[in-house]
This record gives structure tokens, sequence and C-alpha cells, in this order.
């Protein structure tokens, strides 16, 4: 997850669609063509069969995109969410109930009721807020909630979980990240700098271990996406869009040689399914697969695989958004200088007693190299993304430029 306020300060002299970077001897590169699994995808090629699909959060942003792409590009008997409201993104072919993930009692009577043959827990606070109230919402739902899920797949006889954790439970947001994979050890405690990671990471563990336990046969695997951006995005696009409006998008923090990893919701909505798939492909076996092809018990990094430079990615939204301008007149502010600028405003902000706009983490972030290393989801998973980043970007920012109009005609009226 991108920082919602980084992005307020936001602002190479290449856009992301030219972008070539030599790095460890292997080219990044991104694309502007359609790759060939989105071309399938367009042509209305179904992937498989998925059962009774249950996405936890459905109707949230990562969550919708699944359920969305589970309709349209899978064979499915039936797709449900649980939200805790129902009221948005809805899909007339899904069927939807409201539910408080951490009401054990009320979620294992849906599952029973819905009887779906595998489940994916998306459900998640916003990751923004460093104080009691938000570390506690954190707790209850990313720990207590997905403690919840895994007993009601258990007690309801669901055959396989797929759970959304997050690239971020590796990175103690101080040390840069060069081509890191699922080797890397979990940044947990004193260490952690963010709490929201440190409770994604807790419950990823439980969602692990309850992998094959006695007496369910749940089969379970975790996915870690870095920097989910899209239609519905409500940080990281939202962010630099809210910065174009303000008109920052010519602050800089940094020199830009940092390099950071984005990934289209799209991309990781099908990552989702893929694992879903194989999980029950697993389920429905009398043998266990072999490491190297196993799923179940697993997690898996899941990008764009297209690092870029994090200015680069932040002028190619506000390209897409209508600027044009790219590197003229930036206003470039040192790291050093950034982490400075974020210490006194905590110290500001807490004398009058009211959160932060910008503290010295968020300028440590998006100052910055944090990619991954996607190998382990090409090769067991067959993931490759369906779309390019800049076509996520467009995808993204049209959707935010639509919205805007709605909500200036509703003001006219």
């Amino acid at each position: 997850q991108v920082p919602p306020a980084v992005v307020c300060f936001l602002c190479h002299d290449s856009i992301i669609s030219h972008l070539d970077i030599d790095l460890q001897q292997s080219s990044i590169h991104t694309q502007n063509s359609l790759t060939t699994a989105s071309l399938a995808a367009m042509a209305g090629e179904k992937r498989g069969d998925l059962g009774s699909v249950l996405v936890i959060g459905g109707n949230g942003f990562l969550g919708h995109h699944i359920v969305n792409q589970a309709l349209d590009s899978w064979n499915c008997k039936s797709v449900a969410s649980i939200d805790l409201r129902c009221t948005r993104n809805i899909n007339d072919k899904a069927s939807y109930h409201e539910c408080d993930i951490t009401d054990a009692a009320k979620l294992t009577e849906i599952l029973k009721q819905v009887k779906p043959d595998v489940v994916i827990h998306t459900a998640s606070p916003v990751a923004s807020g460093d104080n009691k109230t938000a570390h506690d919402l954190f707790r209850k739902v990313n720990v207590g909630g997905t403690q919840a899920v895994i007993e009601a797949c258990q007690n309801a006889g669901v055959k396989a979980l797929v759970y959304t954790s997050s690239a971020s439970v590796i990175s103690d947001n101080e040390n840069d990240l060069f081509n890191a994979d699922e080797g890397y050890p979990v940044i947990r405690g004193a260490q952690q700098k963010e709490y929201y990671s440190e409770t994604k990471a807790a419950a990823e563990e439980l969602v692990i271990k309850a992998n094959r336990q006695e007496p369910s046969r749940l089969l379970t695997t975790s996915i870690r996406p870095a920097g989910i951006f899209g239609e519905g995005d409500v940080q990281t696009l939202a962010g630099f869009i809210r910065a174009y409006d303000n008109k920052k998008s010519h602050i800089q923090l940094g020199d830009n040689t940092n390099i950071f990893d984005f990934t289209y919701v799209g991309n990781v909505a099908h990552a989702h399914l893929l694992a879903a798939r194989l999980l029950l492909a697993t389920a429905a076996s009398r043998t266990i697969p072999l490491s190297h092809e196993r799923v179940d018990g697993e997690i898996f990094f899941v990008t764009n695989d297209s690092p870029v430079y994090f200015w680069d990615f932040a002028r190619a939204v506000w390209k897409a958004a209508g600027n044009d301008k790219g590197t003229e007149g930036v206003w470039e502010i040192s790291r050093g200088m950034s982490i400075l600028l974020g210490s006194a405003s905590e110290i500001f902000f807490g004398i009058i007693g009211k959160p932060p706009t910008f503290t010295r983490l968020r300028a440590m972030v998006s100052t910055m190299t944090r990619y991954y290393n996607i190998n382990k989801a090409k090769q067991v998973l067959r993931y490759e993304p369906l779309w390019t980043l800049q076509e996520g970007i467009d995808r993204g920012v049209g959707w935010f430029m639509e919205e805007k109009k709605k909500d200036e005609s509703k003001k006219t009226q």
C-alpha cells in the first residue's frame, strides 16, 4: 500500500510508456501492447471452473473486481459477497450478504447457507491512521476477523481459502527492497513501523497455519500484492489525483532514483482467481502436489512485473488526468529534507492534538526502493499481468474522471 499522505506531496525525465531500466542484467520494461492473456480475455474465453465462490469484502475495492472477473471470465456455479455494507459496487449476477466478519456465528451461518467451494478473503480497513483507534480496528478486523473467517470455513466444509495479504509485510519502511521474494523474512514487532502491516502479517500467519489443519480439509494460500491501484481505489490513485487537483504535482520528494512496484487491481484479482482454481484442483486430487507445484500452504508476491521510478508513475497518472508538463517546473525536495519535514509535522500536530498530514515514515516510503520478484507466482500460479501498467493507469484515471463528472453534475442540479 502507498500511504495516502505521501501522494499529497507528489511529483526523471521519462514517462512510464517509454521506461526502460537496465537492472541486475535484466531489462524492466513497461509495455504498451496488449498481452496475449488480455487479448484472450477480451475474446471471451473462460479460464476454468471455480464452482461456488464467496468473496469476503466483495463490495470493496479489490473484492468487487474479483466478483466481476469471476462472473465474466470463469465458469462459476454461483458468486456471492459478504461485506459490512452491500450498497456499492453491485453486480446483478451475484448475491450479497451483510455481516461483520468478526461475528463468527453469523459468518458461519452465511457460509453454511451459501455453501461455497472457495472463499476469497479480501476484507480489510483502509491502511491509514496511526493512533489507538486505528490500531484497534486493524487488529480487530485483520486478525480477529481473519480468525473468524478461518473457523467459519472449517465449520462449513469449505475446500479452499485465498487470503489477501500485503507485500508490505517484509518491509520495515527504512531499508530498500531490491527484487525481494518469498524467502525474505516477515518484519514483525518493534521492527515493523506500520501497525497495519503488523496485523496483515499476523493474519497471514493464521491462514497458512490453517492449511490442512485436522480435522478440516481446508486448503489455504496467501497473495501479497504490491501498491494496488485502479478503478475504485481510495488510496493510491485517489491521492495522486488529489495532489493534481490541489496543484501539488510539481513537488517531488527525493531524486526519483527509487524504483517501486505498483499493481493494477485487475491483475491482482486475476492472481486470486488463479490461486483459487489451483487450490480446488488440489482438493480434488488424492495426492499432495510436489513442492515446486504446490499452492496450498504457500505465499505469492503479485505485481504488474513492471517496476518503475516512483515519480514517473505519478507523472503518468497526472498525464492521463490532463497534465502534459512532465518534469517541467518540478520542485525537488531532498530525501533528508523530506524526512526532516515529516518529523517537524509530527511534532507540530502532536502539540495541537491532531493527526499529522505528513510524517517521517511517509517521506521515507516515497523515497525508498521497493520492488519484488514474482517468479514464483509466474511458475506456480501461471500468473501474468492481463493489463500493462499504462493500461491500468488509463483505466483507473478514466474511472476517476467519470466519477468527478458525476459529482459535478450532481452539484449543478
